[in-house]
Formats: C-alpha cells, sequence, structure tokens
C-alpha cells in the first residue's frame, strides 16, 4: 500500500486538475473565484485562531440556563457544578 500513495500526486496530475477547473469554471469566472476561497480561508483561519484564543482564555467557562417562577435565569457554571 505504501508505494501506490508514494508518488500519488505527480506535477502532470497538477497540470489536469488545473485544466478540469479552467474549463468548469471558465477562465473569466477564475478569478473571482479564485478572490472568493481567498477571503473564505482568511475569515475561516481568524475564526479558528479566535475559537482558539477563546479556548485558552475560559475553556470551562458555559451557561446554564434555568427555569425560575415562569422566568429564565442564565448563571455561569463551575466545573464542580456540572
Amino acid at each position: 500500500m505504501g508505494g501506490l500513495l508514494r508518488n500519488a500526486l505527480e506535477p502532470w496530475h497538477l497540470l489536469v486538475v488545473a485544466i478540469v477547473v479552467v474549463v468548469l469554471f471558465g477562465s473569466k469566472k477564475l478569478p473571482d473565484t479564485a478572490r472568493s476561497l481567498g477571503k473564505s480561508m482568511r475569515i475561516l483561519k481568524s475564526e479558528a485562531k479566535a475559537m482558539k484564543a477563546d479556548g485558552e482564555a475560559a475553556p470551562e467557562a458555559t451557561v446554564v440556563r434555568t427555569e425560575q417562577a415562569g422566568t429564565a435565569a442564565e448563571r455561569p457554571t463551575t466545573p464542580a457544578e456540572r
């Protein structure tokens, strides 16, 4: 099995993928598609970084909703209360 995956992605594979992308999207839409993909990747990267920072800052902070006399009250909990 290792021999099959050793040379799985050769330069001509990339050329075929590039030709298929140009045929599917057309040469006029390709720059807009690439620009949109770049923006999406930047957003994804910043959101992942923010989630990681939030996770490190308060790994155990959650909000629990409880019903008290017909009104909802929110209070943060600690791991010991769970």
